[in-house]
């Protein structure tokens, strides 16, 4: 786990139960208490206001409705909290753009466990009420044999 030592508590959402079996051994080993909860984005657990961050990994490319799982993360970090985000995002250029929305409408979400490549991530953080601090463009590939996507990194507050 990589989080500051500020960090006292982590509270973990995993949908899939493979996933979420393995996040619950992981969190047997971590340097702070985690717990790893069944549920998704689009429904978090916690009271409005009741987290002083959020964390978003690969996360908003995969959910059925972005809108609905950014709300429910504006709903429950505090005001003045952040939004860490490490996500994938539509290019910019026009003809990567259209290969990955024919992806999208084809066979990329069943390949890849409902991801979408081609959503404007960074948009959906701002149009949520989230205002982005820091966001770094860079493109990434997980594997050799793939081409490199662009995903963004950063930091967004809720005022």
């Amino acid at each position: 786990m990589h989080y500051p030592t500020t960090v006292t508590e982590v509270v973990a959402v995993e949908p899939e139960r493979y996933l979420r079996e393995r996040a619950q051994r992981a969190a047997a080993n971590a340097p702070v208490p985690v717990t790893v909860l069944e549920g998704g984005a689009d429904h978090l657990p916690g009271e409005p206001g009741s987290f002083d961050a959020g964390v978003a990994a690969l996360v908003l490319c995969t959910v059925p409705d972005q809108q609905r799982a950014l709300a429910g993360l504006f709903r429950v970090i505090r005001p003045g909290g952040e939004l860490r985000f490490y996500e994938h995002v539509v290019a910019e250029r026009k003809w990567e753009a259209r290969y990955q929305r024919f992806a999208d409408a084809t066979f990329w979400p069943h390949v890849a466990g409902g991801c979408h490549l081609a959503r404007d991530t960074r948009t959906g953080i701002e149009q949520a009420g989230f205002q982005i601090e820091t966001c770094e463009r860079f493109p990434f590939s997980p594997a050799p044999f793939l081409p490199p996507d662009p995903h963004i990194l950063g930091v967004a507050r809720r005022p």
